[in-house]
């Protein structure tokens, strides 16, 4: 199983930023897909999680910001980033829990795999 994350960059305050997270050898449905983000010096933390029905939540990182969502076609899951703020500066991951539940988790510890990362830098 390979997540990979991309779709990072260097975008100016109030930009936006579409983060792409793929996956081969895995099927990222039904599984429940997160998005995380560790800043330098700083915990990783939760942003939002999508079930392997579709339930979406959020913390407050993404609240009214981003938004994630599949393509089941391609098998990705993406995370769009709106109105980007300096302190969203961090490297992002996307992770997979193993097994199905249908329920929305935003704790890393719920998660079995992991892509490699992709940072993004907010500019002010």
């Amino acid at each position: 199983v390979q997540l990979q994350a991309s779709g990072g960059g260097l975008v100016q305050a109030g930009g936006y930023l579409r983060l792409t997270c793929a996956a081969s050898g895995f099927h990222l449905r039904p599984h429940s897909i997160a998005w995380f983000r560790q800043a330098s010096g700083k915990e990783r933390e939760g942003v939002v999680c999508i079930s392997g029905t579709d339930r979406i939540l959020e913390t407050e990182a993404a609240k009214g910001r981003f938004t994630i969502s599949r393509d089941n076609a391609k098998n990705i899951v993406y995370l769009q980033m709106n109105t980007l703020k300096p302190e969203g500066t961090a490297v992002y991951y996307c992770g997979a829990r193993s097994s199905v539940t249908g329920a929305t988790y935003t704790a890393g510890a719920q998660y079995n795999y992991w892509g490699q990362g992709t940072l993004v830098t907010v500019s002010s």
